[in-house]
């Protein structure tokens, strides 16, 4: 038996857009992503968030799931156009009783909240005043946390500023292949200026404020290995290495963005004021990092402004899921180790890591899914052993507790634990819950 530390925390994760759905209801104001998904272009088949799971009206239900797997954390979003339609100003009643009543279930079922403060789906009404590219979004989501924390202080114990920098600043602002749908590089780098500044901005309200739990950060970290040892190939890992971790890792840690990759990007460099660095690195009390995959860097001619071209990889005798990413369950030992070695002692959350497979339900919609017990559980094996090495693992956090929306894949991908079955909302705990559920009972994974 591999025994986890007593009082490990154990849990399951979603995202407010992907499972609330009730898009337009009882005063919620529109988020960059209905902008996105309703336009048919973007996303796999067209697919929407409008419903859903429909979670926003069957919320005390999942909550009783949730219980009956025996997890003992959830990890959740709050949709801040839900809240505050406009972004800022008049708060909306029925979207902050919806929250009340959902964390109201859980402390009542013996489940402690773990909320992130944006997982994306930014209001509307903010994005068209330039969204995490204008300095002044920094300002409007200081005032939402701040709502947030006054509301919660002492009932969720867990806040977490933003979930994924990373992919709301590049795959939003650089890429166009998230919303807000921007290909601009230099607004990338001034988009995840701006989102680092306002988690600082947030950390310094909830310290000032004296409110109750905990706040920190969710980073979605790979672990990248160089092609091979030709220093090109090595330079260009680390490049890759500097934009997609260490561009967040170093502000909130260091209080300094790499100094390597900010001479190699030029003009596209952020803007930064006085002041900034200091607000970005204030200490935090804990770091989500959400662990999917691993990355082989070689240097490219043709490689964009990094000169690189990664892949992700596969460990030995690993396939890749139905998404076609690659499965390295030794990277989240490595990253972990990473971390605590050269930025961080406080303590870490896996706040998501899971797969999505081809999943076959039978006529009861039950679905043996040996291959997703064989993920979860190579990857807790990692973490235990990066814990046994000395990494301040507390807890672990499967994507996700349920099939949904995900993304500009829309429905096609289903990571959940319990499956979905989006014509009836019908919810049936898969195979890799039912094992989930004896791991959380006896604090550890059978030899």
């Amino acid at each position: 038996m591999y025994k986890f530390p007593e009082g490990f925390l154990w849990g399951a994760a979603t995202a407010s857009y992907q499972i609330e759905g009730a898009w337009n209801e009882d005063g919620k104001g529109e988020s960059i992503w209905d902008r996105y998904s309703h336009n048919p272009a973007m996303v796999y088949n067209s697919d929407t968030g409008d419903v859903a799971c429909d979670h926003y009206h069957r919320m005390p239900q999942d909550v009783a799931l949730i219980k009956s797997l025996g997890l003992k954390a959830y990890r959740f979003s709050i949709s801040w156009p839900r809240v505050l339609p406009s972004g800022i100003g008049t708060a909306n009643p029925k979207g902050l009783d919806f929250y009340d009543r959902l964390v109201d279930e859980l402390l009542k079922a013996g489940i402690t909240p773990m909320a992130t403060l944006n997982h994306w789906d930014l209001p509307q009404v903010l994005q068209d005043q330039g969204g995490w590219n204008a300095r002044s979004t920094v300002e409007a989501f200081a005032e939402y946390a701040r709502l947030i924390f006054e509301r919660y202080s002492g009932k969720i114990k867990f806040f977490a500023t933003h979930n994924e920098p990373w992919v709301i600043s590049f795959m939003g602002y650089g890429f166009a292949t998230m919303a807000p749908g921007i290909a601009d590089y230099s607004q990338a780098l001034q988009a995840a200026h701006h989102l680092l500044l306002s988690h600082g901005k947030a950390v310094q309200i909830f310290r000032q404020g004296g409110y109750h739990g905990q706040i920190g950060i969710v980073l979605n970290l790979g672990h990248y290995v160089p092609a091979s040892d030709n220093p090109q190939d090595i330079a260009a890992c680390e490049r890759q290495y500097q934009q997609d971790n260490a561009m967040f890792l170093s502000p909130i840690f260091k209080g300094e963005y790499p100094l390597n990759f900010l001479q190699w990007i030029k003009h596209h460099q952020p803007k930064v004021e006085g002041g900034d660095m200091q607000l970005i690195s204030q200490p935090i009390d804990f770091l989500g990092v959400n662990y999917y995959m691993t990355h082989e860097v070689s240097y490219s001619q043709n490689g964009g402004l990094l000169k690189s071209k990664s892949q992700m990889i596969s460990a030995p005798g690993w396939g890749t899921t139905e998404m076609g990413w690659g499965v390295y369950p030794p990277g989240l030992e490595k990253l972990l180790l990473h971390i605590s070695e050269n930025y961080t002692k406080i303590p870490i959350y896996i706040t998501e890591n899971g797969t999505a497979l081809l999943d076959t339900p039978d006529a009861n919609q039950f679905v043996m899914d040996r291959g997703r017990i064989n993920f979860i559980r190579e990857h807790l094996l990692a973490a235990h052993q990066a814990i046994q090495a000395g990494v301040n693992l507390k807890g672990y956090f499967v994507w996700s507790l349920m099939d949904n929306f995900e993304w500009c894949q829309g429905y096609r991908p289903r990571f959940g634990i319990v499956r979905v079955d989006y014509n009836t909302q019908k919810r049936t705990p898969k195979q890799s819950a039912l094992w989930y559920s004896q791991v959380i009972a006896q604090n550890g994974i059978n030899d």
